[in-house]
């Protein structure tokens, strides 16, 4: 036990070799656990799945059995101590290692998501790249490597692969490889649950997906993906690139469950109906179809795993994130409503009420802030995806790298309002939306923007405000309010969606580095209303009872 305490303190960043001492030494520290816990309220997010046959419900739980082995592969991707790390606190006995352990599994690591990766384990600076290259590796040695051996650039720059040293020879390992143990339960499960299910679209799905893992290629199950019709929604594997800081090559594993609400989506379908037309009325003069099909879904969460849970909850999610698959059919956008809900009623209203000023206070609505987020994730869609260079066929996101998921949450923020006012324009959406949408808008950057902007999304807030700032397209009263001029906000919100798509047009890592070089900034007056929602949650905490019944 004396070997198992020395390292605890080790990893706290103490020199002392009794929790007599720790309990005097890391008081602040535990205040300041506490305190980042304060700001991610627990909420309890459930859905009721009796009417669902029995069947479907074991089916369910087959798949959160799956998702628990994801957060274990999400972890190692992070940091490549973290299980060491999690052992080490977890068979302590020392007073509040408990509390150091709550922290930890909620950003997967010792870093704190929600202030700008901050340590609250440790001294150590959260790497770029997370796991998924040498802890001392930069981006110059990996550069030079593909330079000087052109045959390996693919599989280095994959989004399936880790980069490690042997040797002082750089070397990609297939994630079906470096995960080879917990990969092959997680196909166990998603077999069984294969096997188990009446519902033949997920059953192609889960089928498709094992042999993804095991194969290392997702193609097909992405396409499989596109086409679950059933009652559960399910997505598991690796997508998101934005934990790797360094060139936002290496996707993250994640997993959400989930039921569909149908009455619900049946009313979004309509939006599908406009998509080559939205493409057609982009800023940009030349336009990039990425496929006709854009189902919508607003489903209700009963479980998720890895990247999603880690710190800041995602509300809505557009996927494949394959070139390939979006060319061919398009993309499936999924709504969180009932975390969506949640975020609304624990975060999203408190702030507003300390952000806006009154007038503009007034015209807030959840349907607008619903609708933002659903066209948000369509706009993810439309744009620039494959792009051709110099005659090369290539990604925005291979040449705009690590600044690639800042430029891309911000194009989705700002198309999500442009794309949202044609379609009032158009009369898809009803005209009243347009008078709550853009003060919900304006209240709901400072919630993203508390995430930090170093995150993706809240550095691409930062861009956005700051910019409409300069615009005239909101400004501050004498107590330090914000407040829309819906009109200019127009013209700003077009110019700088133009703006954005002609960076990721061009892939144009120069020009994406001086945009968030210039507005990825916190500005005195931002800072002053931050400050007074020091006592707001900034997001909220899951606590799924499924889990439970495991």
């Amino acid at each position: 036990m004396i070997i198992k305490q020395f390292w605890l303190y080790v990893i706290i960043g103490l020199t002392i070799i009794s929790c007599q001492k720790e309990a005097t030494l890391v008081k602040s520290s535990l205040d300041y656990v506490q305190s980042e816990k304060t700001k991610l309220a627990p909420v309890t997010l459930t859905h009721d799945i009796s009417y669902l046959p029995n069947q479907e419900i074991q089916v369910i739980k087959l798949l959160v059995k799956a998702s628990r082995i994801i957060d274990r592969i999400f972890l190692i991707q992070v940091y490549e101590k973290n299980l060491d790390i999690l052992n080490t606190l977890e068979q302590s006995d020392c007073p509040h290692s408990e509390e150091y352990v709550e922290l930890f599994k909620i950003m997967f690591g010792p870093w704190n998501r929600i202030d700008d990766n901050r340590p609250f384990i440790g001294k150590v600076k959260k790497p770029d790249g997370a796991n998924y290259y040498p802890m001392d590796m930069g981006k110059n040695e990996f550069t030079a490597w593909v330079k000087k051996h052109p045959e390996e650039k693919e599989s280095f720059e994959s989004n399936f692969t880790m980069i490690r040293q042997r040797d002082n020879i750089l070397t990609a390992i297939p994630y079906s490889e470096f995960f080879k143990n917990e990969i092959q339960q997680v196909v166990s499960y998603l077999r069984q649950a294969a096997e188990l299910t009446s519902d033949l679209s997920l059953s192609t799905y889960l089928k498709s997906r094992a042999d993804g893992l095991l194969n290392n290629d997702y193609y097909q199950s992405d396409k499989d993906w596109m086409d679950l019709a059933g009652d559960i929604e399910v997505v598991i594997g690796p997508y998101e690139v934005y934990e790797d800081n360094l060139f936002g090559y290496k996707a993250a594993f994640e997993s959400f469950i989930c039921v569909v609400d149908h009455e619900e989506s049946k009313k979004l379908e309509q939006i599908a109906n406009y998509l080559i037309r939205l493409e057609e009325a982009l800023p940009i003069d030349e336009t990039y179809e990425r496929g006709t099909s854009s189902p919508i879904k607003v489903v209700n969460l009963l479980y998720s795993a890895g990247d999603t849970k880690a710190g800041i909850q995602t509300s809505a999610f557009n996927l494949p994130n394959d070139e390939r698959v979006r060319n061919e059919k398009g993309s499936k956008k999924v709504m969180l409503k009932n975390v969506m809900r949640a975020k609304f009623d624990q975060c999203w209203i408190p702030i507003v009420e300390k952000a806006l000023s009154p007038e503009t206070l007034d015209d807030v609505s959840f349907d607008a802030y619903f609708t933002h987020v659903v066209m948000h994730e369509v706009s993810h869609g439309l744009g620039p995806g494959n792009i051709e260079l110099n005659g090369v066929q290539t990604t925005v996101n291979r040449e705009l790298k690590e600044l690639y998921p800042t430029i891309e949450e911000a194009k989705a923020d700002v198309l999500g309002m442009y794309n949202t006012q044609l379609l009032i324009d158009w009369d898809v959406f009803p005209e009243e939306l347009e008078e709550t949408l853009y003060a919900s808008n304006l209240g709901g950057m400072f919630r993203s923007i508390r995430f930090g902007i170093d995150s993706a999304h809240g550095g691409g807030v930062a861009i956005q405000l700051n910019t409409y700032l300069d615009a005239g397209a909101c400004t501050v009263d004498q107590e330090g309010r914000f407040t829309v001029d819906v009109r200019k906000m127009k013209t700003a919100v077009k110019n700088l969606a133009r703006d954005l798509l002609i960076i990721q047009a061009n892939g144009d890592y120069e020009a994406a580095e001086a945009l968030i070089d210039q507005y990825r900034i916190i500005r005195p007056e931002t800072q002053a209303v931050i400050n007074r929602l020091k006592d707001v949650p900034i997001d909220i905490r899951p606590v799924y009872p499924i889990e439970n019944e495991i």
